[in-house]
């Protein structure tokens, strides 16, 4: 069983080589190019996260000025019931 084992390794690290000598002889671009390109890419991707990033910040900054003046326009009805309140209960006791 051993020497099965063995024997797929072979096979597997065989088939490994042959692929990357084909991978190699067969690349569209050069290493150089090829690292380039990554690099290219990695600006592209960081310059689009720093844009989603900037967008994300305006949308949360407009969110949580909506979110202010919601509260301050529930913290003046909540405001004038409380007056109305005091005023109903000394209209009621000045009374009677």
């Amino acid at each position: 069983m051993s020497e099965n084992n063995t024997s797929s390794i072979g096979w597997f690290l065989a088939g490994l080589g042959v692929g990357a000598v084909g991978a190699i002889l067969y690349a569209p671009k050069s290493g150089a190019e090829t690292r380039k390109e990554i690099g290219n890419q990695m600006e592209n991707g960081r310059d689009y996260l720093i844009e989603r990033g900037a967008e994300a910040r305006e949308q949360v900054s407009k969110l949580v000025d909506r979110g202010k003046n919601v509260v301050d326009r529930k913290a003046g009805q909540i405001t004038s019931a409380i007056d109305a309140g005091r005023e109903a209960v000394h209209k009621a006791t000045r009374k009677a």
